[in-house]
């Protein structure tokens, strides 16, 4: 693996979306990192993390969505809660294969979606998640640190590819009154801890709660939980030692 102090995650205006879902995915013979078109999508440190932002997710239990499944981590997790239904937005073609592979074996009701999110949230009908978890990759240079908020809040989603605008703001109209909505960017998160804030609390407040705040999200409603977790040294995207979990709930 490269160390922090190697290439950038992007250089400007990079786009990996036209090329994206068909990609190899590359994990490794350990199963400790998954790599996309030499991106570092994933690694297995980060599993007390995915496990808080799987707790979140089903504290309500029910029918819980994820966005992007990755290794499987968070999505193991979210299989050991009580709920009833879990589906997966997934859009690279072998990392879907894998989650199909492994719905077969899981306790709960898996949905596999096979397809970018811009594609697939819009066809999901309003109020049908007790839960969600949003933890995809940045495609573009672009949308490096806004990707999530094009899930979040309303408004054009840009950056992705050629295809008619659709509108944002599917978390808070895909969750039921009461529902939970969890995510996390650390590609982003990383950057900005590196190299313009100190106090997690603080980025968070600063760069993602207008977000929040826009999208319908009352204030009261919206907390977060910080968890000590020391990346690897050769951690290209992460070096912070805490992470933070967001509990959005929906009133």
């Amino acid at each position: 693996m490269s160390t922090p102090t190697a290439t950038p995650i992007f250089v400007p205006g990079e786009n990996c979306t036209p090329a994206w879902l068909t990609a190899p995915a590359s994990y490794d013979a350990s199963d400790t990192y998954l790599q996309i078109l030499g991106k570092p999508v994933m690694e297995r440190w980060e599993t007390p993390y995915m496990h808080a932002l799987a707790a979140a997710a089903t504290s309500r239990g029910g029918r819980v969505l994820e966005v992007g499944f990755g290794m499987a981590i968070a999505a193991t997790k979210v299989q050991e809660a009580t709920i009833d239904e879990h589906w997966i937005i997934e859009c690279n073609d072998r990392v879907f294969q894998r989650l199909q592979d492994w719905a077969q074996q899981q306790p709960h009701k898996v949905v596999p979606l096979k397809g970018l999110w811009e594609e697939v949230a819009p066809t999901l009908p309003d109020g049908h998640f007790d839960g969600i978890l949003y933890d995809t990759y940045p495609l573009s240079e672009e949308t490096w640190h806004t990707h999530q908020f094009n899930f979040i809040k309303v408004g054009p989603c840009r950056g992705m590819r050629s295809i008619a605008p659709s509108m944002g703001g599917h978390a808070f109209r895909l969750l039921k009154p009461g529902g939970v909505l969890t995510y996390c960017n650390l590609t982003s998160w990383g950057e900005l801890m590196k190299s313009k804030y100190s106090n997690i609390n603080t980025m968070f407040e600063e760069t993602q709660v207008p977000a929040l705040l826009e999208s319908g999200f009352r204030r009261e409603n919206i907390h977060t939980q910080v968890m000590e977790l020391v990346p690897p040294a050769d951690c290209r995207y992460y070096a912070f030692p805490q992470m933070i979990t967001p509990l959005v709930t929906k009133d």
